[in-house]
């Protein structure tokens, strides 16, 4: 029955056909129109299909953004002080260690050998000023006492010729004998106390003496020195970051061995576009992240602001310290900063890209979704940064516009998609 009936249609249809072959044509165009009709219909009377942002309300922070660097506030290089052949080094770069700790050992065989000598030296001068208390000294006061009877005895003798002269019986020449017995006696005695006074305290013997026990004593504290300098230590606690030194090199004073970061304070050196330089100032607030770990991010603080401007770069550089540095933070690592400059709390945005700022425009204005068209609207903007712009004029929380970029003009219609603002 149904192929009865398809035999019937087909019939018909072809009869018609038929009929209308004069107007074939014509139906064909008429049916290609009305599809044609019925695929741009909505884009001839409403437009193409535009996507949009929306302006949003929430606080909003302005920022300065920058890269740089990680970098203790001072880096100690560590270098031999006396010139020898290396021994042992039991550290490796990149190791934490501890002030005090051994970083390099020389050769210490001739520092020890001139440590006993500098020994022997100061027991030498110990016995020198040993022999003049306790040996010269009391020889002088041995000699000067009998020098001091001897005058006595000369002056007695003198005194019992002078008698006997009185009474004529000796001559002159016996007097003067007597006389010069008593010159040369008290020359004795003068001799004698200067002599004691040499070997006293305050005496130039006894100066002598203990002046080359000083010098002994400094000379065997430099060779100590010199044979402490044969182990070099870390000054202070920290990373070593660098090292160029092996065992069996020889050392010299002024050549730098290792580098030492030292722990605690840690600071981030960045390089700021100089157009920015009037936004910063010191202790405003960052929020920073190493460029190995992205995601996880530290809070700093600007300290410091460079008052020369690197004429090369056209940047300022700046520095900010890192109150509680994280773990993995180590020196010269690459880092992103974030210097919050300036905050708005419930501020209307309005995505960057969609704000023309043309110069030879009155100020900036944006494309406004109005219904199914884009009007042109004049806003006046205040903080900017992170993609978004802070609308103070012209444009309210849920408004639509259109991005610069998009081939729309002002009074053109269009069919608006929404889009994600951005909102970081």
């Amino acid at each position: 029955m149904s192929s009865v009936v398809t035999t019937i249609v087909g019939a018909r249809f072809g009869v018609l056909w038929r009929t209308f072959k004069p107007y074939r044509t014509w139906v064909l165009l008429a049916v290609g129109a009305a599809a044609l009709a019925v695929w741009m219909g909505p884009r001839a009377l409403l437009g193409p299909q535009v996507p949009v942002s929306a302006v949003v309300q929430r606080d909003f922070v302005q920022s300065v953004v920058a890269s740089g660097h990680v970098e203790a506030p001072h880096r100690v290089s560590v270098g031999a002080q006396v010139v020898g052949t290396v021994k042992r080094i039991p550290v490796a770069e990149g190791q934490v260690v501890q002030a005090g700790q051994v970083l390099v050992e020389l050769d210490a065989q001739e520092a020890r050998a001139a440590v006993a000598q500098a020994d022997v030296a100061v027991l030498q001068a110990q016995a020198r000023l040993r022999q003049v208390l306790e040996l010269q000294a009391p020889v002088a006061e041995q000699s000067l006492r009998q020098a001091q009877v001897a005058l006595a005895n000369a002056r007695a003798q003198l005194r019992r010729n002078t008698d006997l002269y009185n009474q004529g019986f000796i001559g002159q020449a016996a007097l003067d004998d007597t006389q010069k017995a008593v010159d040369l006696t008290e020359s004795q005695v003068r001799s004698a106390q200067a002599q004691l006074a040499t070997v006293r305290p305050s005496g130039s013997d006894y100066a002598v003496a203990s002046s080359a026990l000083a010098q002994a004593r400094a000379s065997a504290e430099e060779a100590r020195s010199r044979l402490r300098y044969t182990t070099i230590v870390a000054p202070a606690a920290g990373t070593l970051i660098s090292r160029d030194v092996e065992p069996g090199d020889v050392v010299q004073p002024g050549k730098v061995l290792m580098a030492l970061s030292p722990s605690g304070e840690t600071q981030l050196v960045v390089q700021i576009d100089e157009k920015n330089l009037h936004l910063l100032k010191l202790g405003q607030s960052a929020d920073a992240s190493a460029d190995a770990f992205a995601e996880q991010r530290f809070a700093a603080q600007l300290v410091y602001i460079n008052p020369g401007v690197d004429v090369q770069r056209g940047s300022v550089e700046v520095k900010l310290a890192v109150p509680h540095p994280p773990e993995y933070l180590t020196q010269d690592m690459t880092v992103s900063v974030d210097i919050r400059i300036a905050q708005h709390p419930r501020a209307v945005l309005v995505p960057t890209d969609a704000v023309h700022d043309d110069v030879d425009a009155a100020g900036p204005w944006v494309l406004k979704v109005d219904g199914h068209h884009a009007r042109r609207q004049s806003v006046r903007l205040g903080l900017r940064g992170g993609g978004l712009s802070e609308v103070l004029n012209g444009l309210q929380p849920g408004d639509q516009v259109v991005p610069a970029a998009a081939d729309v003009h002002d009074g053109s219609r269009l069919r608006p998609v929404m889009v994600v603002a951005p909102l970081r």
